[in-house]
């Protein structure tokens, strides 16, 4: 894939004077060893994360037996990454089509046009290679996460200006230095943006759910606990349903939440596995939550009026069950999910309780997220490459 030149300097480091402070390259460092959303990503991918091979075995629902897969076709095409060691997040697409991605290994946020081929990497101002989650806005501008330096962004491709919201630092014992304290980011993981324009985000070392105001600036903070907690929820997914209502996940817990935005008051619903560790999350147009987990082959559907949990489990293939990771819920109700092991996409038929993979042809490309164009095509970010695959119409 060809590659070009970003925005020149000048037009990058436009961003408005003190709204951002500078990362304490002590307190950076040091929050590079605590656990963060990519971090868990890559041991996700190292096949270890708490023992769940073995947690899996003992602690998971029994398939239900037409729980089944079958191989579907696709056209399928790879473009890979110009520089190595890119190391993709989730992707986003705009109504052109450009996918949208943090490239945590090379400190950028990363737009990809399917038209031309051409990857443009973009260096956020005072970014600390940790631009997770992002987000396009009804106008194309784009919201981005950037965890190790702990702010949110907003990004203006038609000028190249940034617009940045620096989040709290947390104080925290130095684990290398008795009795002394260190500053811990927040860190924002993933975000969404509600009707309003408003920036709804989680904050996976301090166990809350933020809300920013772009329009007056305002930041608000909503803990997840009744005494305030660091690094023991690890909120991690978040988003939004028909009425308004904010759904996030807790990767450290087997749990789900619900934010009454009006309110603020919060419910909880607990998966059926006790050792889910709870990730993407998406809701369908009728309100109903699906919800992926570290746990090999688990997919969560949650009724929210009943309170009830649905369970999908994916079936064995070559000898191992595939995460689930990656999650798209379209607005015809289909769902889709990315199995890493497998190195497939895969959709739910619902109504007979089958996984319908689609194995990619290039191997080893490890699917992480997904987001589908305006053709139907569904577009994915993998370990080496963005990765096309438009279903045949004649499958299930």
């Amino acid at each position: 894939m060809r590659e070009r030149q970003p925005l020149s300097n000048g037009r990058q480091k436009e961003h408005a004077a003190g709204s951002v402070q500078r990362v304490p390259r002590q307190g950076w460092r040091q929050s590079r060893r605590y656990g963060v959303g990519f971090l868990l990503l890559m041991v996700l991918l190292s096949g270890v994360f708490f023992g769940w091979r073995g947690l899996l075995s003992r602690d998971q629902p029994a398939a239900p037996p037409n729980t089944a897969s079958l191989l579907m076709q696709g056209a399928f095409h790879g473009y890979p990454f110009p520089r190595l060691d890119t190391q993709p997040m989730r992707p986003a697409i705009d109504h052109q089509g450009r996918i949208w991605f943090g490239a945590m290994g090379q400190n950028a946020l990363v737009v990809f046009d399917p038209r031309t081929q051409v990857f443009h990497y973009l260096i956020p101002p005072h970014g600390h290679s940790g631009v997770m989650g992002v987000q396009v806005a009804p106008d194309d501008t784009i919201w981005f996460a950037e965890q190790f330096a702990n702010y949110l962004g907003h990004y203006f491709p038609a000028t190249g200006r940034y617009a940045l919201y620096p989040l709290p630092w947390l104080t925290v014992p130095d684990p290398t230095h008795a009795g002394q304290m260190d500053s811990l980011p927040s860190a924002p993981n993933e975000l969404v943006l509600d009707a309003h324009g408003v920036v709804w985000f989680t904050e996976f070392n301090a166990d809350r759910l933020g809300r920013l105001d772009p329009v007056t600036g305002l930041l608000r903070s909503y803990p997840l606990a009744a005494h305030a907690s660091i690094q023991t929820l690890y909120p991690y997914g978040i988003t939004i349903d028909p009425s308004g209502m904010l759904w996030f996940t807790e990767a450290g817990t087997n749990r789900l939440g619900r934010l009454n935005p009006t309110t603020g008051a919060m419910r909880f619903f607990t998966a059926p596995v006790s050792q889910a560790f709870l990730m993407e999350i998406a809701s369908d147009a009728q309100g109903t939550i699906w919800v992926t987990s570290f746990t090999p082959g688990l997919l969560f559907c949650l009724h929210p009026a009943r309170g009830t949990f649905t369970s999908y489990l994916a079936p064995v293939q070559g000898g191992t069950r595939s995460t689930l990771y990656g999650l798209l819920v379209i607005p015809s109700g289909t769902v889709w999910v990315t199995m890493l092991e497998a190195n497939a996409v895969a959709r739910l038929n619902i109504a007979t309780r089958r996984f319908l993979p689609y194995p990619l042809p290039t191997p080893g490309m490890q699917p992480l997220g997904l987001v589908m164009d305006a053709s139907q095509t569904l577009w994915f970010t993998g370990i080496n490459a963005i990765g096309m695959v438009r279903p045949a119409k004649n499958n299930e």
